[in-house]
């Protein structure tokens, strides 16, 4: 664990929200994107609440699970 007092839990909504970034950045899909697809999959978010659920890495497994599925990555190393 950190030395910041950080939860186990924190430390991975940290490494979550930090793969999901990354993801995207690689993709070259920025958040508005992401929201038009999920938008299109029947997850209304919007290109704010994205942005907000990121930042603060406070997102479901599910949240994750289709942001995954929206951008094209099928296969996740949770290797670090």
């Amino acid at each position: 664990m950190a030395a910041t007092n950080e939860t186990p839990t924190a430390l991975y909504a940290e490494r979550a929200k930090n793969v999901l970034k990354g993801k995207l950045k690689r993709r070259g899909i920025t958040y508005a994107d992401l929201a038009e697809r999920l938008t299109e999959k029947g997850a209304k978010e919007s290109e704010r609440n994205i942005a907000n659920k990121i930042s603060r890495g406070s997102f479901t497994a599910a949240f994750f699970m289709m942001c995954m599925d929206v951008i094209g990555v099928h296969d996740l190393s949770l290797e670090t």
